[in-house]
Formats: structure tokens, sequence, C-alpha cells
């Protein structure tokens, strides 16, 4: 009567066959290990058929060492210290010399030079009008009118101090000399740029200025000089004091 199956898979355990079953256990086992331990390999790149298989080992670089920086020392900030301010010595201070007055002559000159010679075209006439033919009315005349070039030498009649310089709208350029006592003369009808300024002294017959053309009020005469004394701001006569010509 014949085994079944079971029966004889039982006597195959029973005898040799424990012994294979124990092979393929251990060869299963094997076979487990060896595919875990080829799977932690990192992976290589196939060879060509027939080759070699090489592996590139890339070296890496040593890490270069960096020179330690040089630390210079900074020098210390010299600040320099101010040298105190000198001061200055005091300057010595020369008091300049008091400026004396010009001193005019204390009595009255008893005459007078002539400024200039020429023939007298217009005498002094403080109470009979005379006819003045530039302004065309009869009106008084306080001074003399010399005849004279133009350009001609003007001079001062007497010492004295120049106390005006003026541009007299009717009678032109006039310079006035105080001769003291209260006694002055009057040049006008002068050139436009005397050679005296006020505060000048003046000695008898000095220059004074020249002959020119600006009285407008005398413009019709021939070219003159007009002469004039005050004595005590009032007019006189300049033939009183001038000697005969």
């Amino acid at each position: 009567m014949k085994k079944s199956f079971y029966r004889r898979i039982g006597d195959l355990i029973e005898g040799k066959g424990f012994y294979i079953v124990l092979a393929l256990c251990i060869a299963a086992i094997g076979v487990s290990g060896w595919v875990l331990f080829s799977n932690l390999l990192p992976e290589q790149p196939e060879s060509p058929v027939g080759g070699t298989a090489s592996i590139t080992v890339t070296p890496t670089p040593r890490p270069t060492a960096t020179p330690a920086a040089t630390v210079i020392p900074e020098k210390p900030k010299v600040t320099a210290t101010p040298r105190p301010a000198s001061t200055p010595a005091a300057a010595v201070t020369t008091p300049a010399p008091a400026v004396q007055p010009t001193q005019t002559p204390q009595s009255a000159p008893t005459s007078l030079a002539w400024p200039l010679q020429g023939e007298i075209l217009t005498g002094h006439s403080v109470e009979t009008l005379v006819y003045d033919i530039t302004m065309g009315d009869w009106r008084t005349h306080t001074g003399l009118d010399i005849a004279a070039s133009v350009g001609d030498k003007v001079h001062a009649p007497a010492a004295g101090v120049v106390t005006a310089v003026t541009e007299d709208v009717m009678l032109g350029t006039t310079v006035v000399i105080d001769h003291g006592g209260t006694v002055s003369s009057i040049c006008a009808n002068l050139a436009e740029v005397p050679t005296v300024a006020v505060g000048d002294t003046v000695s008898v017959g000095d220059i004074i200025g020249s002959v020119g053309e600006t009285a407008i009020a005398e413009s019709a005469l021939p070219s003159h000089l007009h002469f004039s004394v005050t004595r005590g701001g009032e007019p006189v006569d300049p033939m009183e004091l001038l000697p005969p010509s």
C-alpha cells in the first residue's frame, strides 16, 4: 500500500531531509546578508564590457593656512600744546605836536598893494548908482574892476590868512583874505582853480590865482579883476588904502 504524500514528506524530514532544509536556510541567510551588505556599498560606475573597472579618487585639497594678520600697534597721537600768545608790548605813541592856530595880524593894515596893475574900468560906488551894461540896469558897485588879460597873476595885497575860496554865483571864483583888524580883501572873477586854499597864510605879493572869466554879472566888461575891501563886514573904497597908480 502506497504511503501518502504527507507521510513521505514526514519521513523525508525525519531522515536526510532535515539536513537539506537546514542547508537551504543557511544559504538563504547568506544570500540575504550579501544583498544587504551590497546595498550599503556606494555604487561604482559600470565598466565597459570586457574592460577593467577603475575607481577615480579625487584627493581633497588640504586647507591653506591663512597667515595671521600682523597687528601694527597704533602710534600714540601727540597733541601739540599751543604756545601762549605773546602780548605785544604797548606801542609807545609820541603825541603829535599841537597844531597852532594860524595867527592873523592883530592890527588893520594902513595900506594895501595893488593885486595887479591895470586901468580902472568901473570904480567903487555905493552912494551913487552906476549903469551895469551886463545886467542892463542901474546899481551900486562895491569894488574896483581892474582891466587885465586872462591868465594874469593876481597877488595878495597884504599879509593875512585865506578864509574863503568860493564859487560865487554872480562874481565867479572868489578868494577872501583876512588881513587883521576886521579888514579883508576880496579878489573875484578869478580862474577856476586858485593857487591857495582855506587856512593858507600869505604875505604881501604872494600869488593867489590868475584872472579868469567866471563872473557872470560882469561878463559884458572886458577881461578884468574884480577887487573889493571890507572893514567890519562893510564895503570900503579900496582907493583909500591903495597907493597912487
